[in-house]
């Protein structure tokens, strides 16, 4: 593996999850669209894709110059208002369906399993 292939993830990955967060924290209105703990798990991690294939498709779309060390292919892309206006819609987007969805709550565990687990966490914590 060269060392820009050893690059590529720290590019992609951490930035992806900071931007989600960043336009979620300047949106409060998502947290009214997700508000159930399933929902915002839902939510960020749909986001987090989709957000990925948007700047996959940008970065195919638009010049970029070559990695420099200062700005990383995400950063420059974002300092085009367009684009980060597009990559909000998308994550609104995602925020929108779910909060259409039905979520069934019943997934997870059942009443049993959470008794079990709380008598294994007092026995490995010493509560």
């Amino acid at each position: 593996m060269t060392e820009q292939e050893n690059l590529w993830l720290p590019l992609v990955d951490e930035p992806i999850t900071a931007i989600v967060s960043e336009i979620e924290a300047e949106d409060p209105g998502l947290h009214d669209l997700v508000s159930t703990p399933e929902k915002l798990l839902a939510f960020r991690t749909f986001a987090n894709i989709r957000v990925g294939m948007v700047l996959g498709r940008l970065l195919m779309e638009e010049e970029v110059e070559a990695y420099d060390g200062s700005e990383t292919w995400v950063q420059s892309l974002l300092r085009n208002p367009e684009h980060r206006q597009e990559i909000a819609a998308e994550i609104r987007a995602v925020a929108e369906e779910l909060s259409e969805s039905e979520v069934d709550e019943s997934l997870g565990p059942d009443d049993a399993t959470r008794d079990r687990f709380r008598e294994f966490a007092r026995r490995e914590l010493g509560d």
